[in-house]
């Protein structure tokens, strides 16, 4: 497939927040980037030149942000209606191995349809949730750079350009972002089939970071995870925010090009290597 006919949804309702800048990096990139609202989706209350079919896109992406307020718990108002509406079609993309990635509150919504951490492979995702991204412990929100590692041994398709044990400074903005699982024995299977994707760390390499290197005092200092088939991606941290080099906040001092090339910044690798996947993929 040529990069220019590679079409993404970036999928809004009320309260999410960062739709925009969503699809403008992945047309930065040089894929299409359409912002759809879920009713664009599901035909309610728009005009017919207003519908849209999942099935036309090659990628969706949940937006950030707090949508529907965040009323209930972060993410479970989207996600239900997400559910309800667009399940069959929402299985057939994932099936069809069209990536989904979900950033922040797009995380929440995907661990609240079952999409995430989902440990069954070849499921799309499961009927109930079997993770939660519970209250920060400090219980509060959260704005600041986080130190990510890249702990993903090659499973997750978003995250290839990324060298393995890399850390990167991705910005975090969330109040509800403690990833936890039921027990450790679905951590060691998370392990096992390759699904964590980054850790948070210190200056120091910690692999059990105190706060505020760890916002949320996630089990495990878990950040970001994947499906199976690494075709599913969630985070909590915000790499499109950290796009640009002039968007970290130390690019004063340190300059726009910190080795990763003139005014690029820690997160479009993020980007770059699923639109790759796409490429060669699909």
């Amino acid at each position: 497939m040529n990069k220019s006919d590679i079409k993404w949804a970036v999928l809004r309702i009320e309260g999410t927040n960062s739709e925009d800048e969503s699809a403008q990096v992945m047309r930065e990139i040089g894929v299409q980037s359409e912002i759809v609202h879920l009713k664009q989706f599901t035909g309610h209350d728009v005009a017919d030149h207003e519908r849209r079919n999942l099935a036309d896109y090659d990628g969706l992406w949940i937006a950030g942000g707090f949508s529907a307020g965040d009323y209930i718990r972060a993410g479970a108002i989207l996600a239900a209606r997400v559910k309800s509406r667009l399940g069959n079609d929402l299985s057939e993309f994932v099936e069809a191995g069209k990536p989904v990635l979900g950033i922040c509150n797009g995380f929440q919504i995907l661990v609240e349809t079952g999409l995430l951490p989902n440990l069954e492979p070849g499921q799309a995702y499961t009927q109930a949730p079997t993770a939660a991204l519970h209250l920060n412990d400090c219980g509060h929100y959260e704005c600041r750079p986080s130190l990510l590692r890249h702990v993903n041994r090659g499973n997750c398709k978003f995250t290839t350009g990324i060298p393995h044990d890399e850390v990167r400074t991705v910005i975090s903005s969330h109040a509800e972002g403690k990833f936890i699982l039921a027990d450790d024995r679905d951590y060691e299977r998370l392990v096992d089939q390759d699904q964590v994707v980054f850790t948070y760390t210190d200056p120091d390499g910690s692999d059990d970071p105190a706060y505020p290197w760890s916002p949320n005092g996630a089990a495990h200092a878990i950040a970001g995870v994947c499906n199976p088939e690494g075709t599913v991606f969630g985070m909590m941290p915000h790499p499109e925010r950290v796009f640009y080099r002039r968007n970290h906040p130390d690019w004063t001092r340190t300059g726009l090009d910190a080795g990763l090339g003139f005014d690029v910044g820690d997160g479009r690798a993020v980007f770059e290597s699923i639109v790759d996947y796409q490429v060669k993929r699909l």
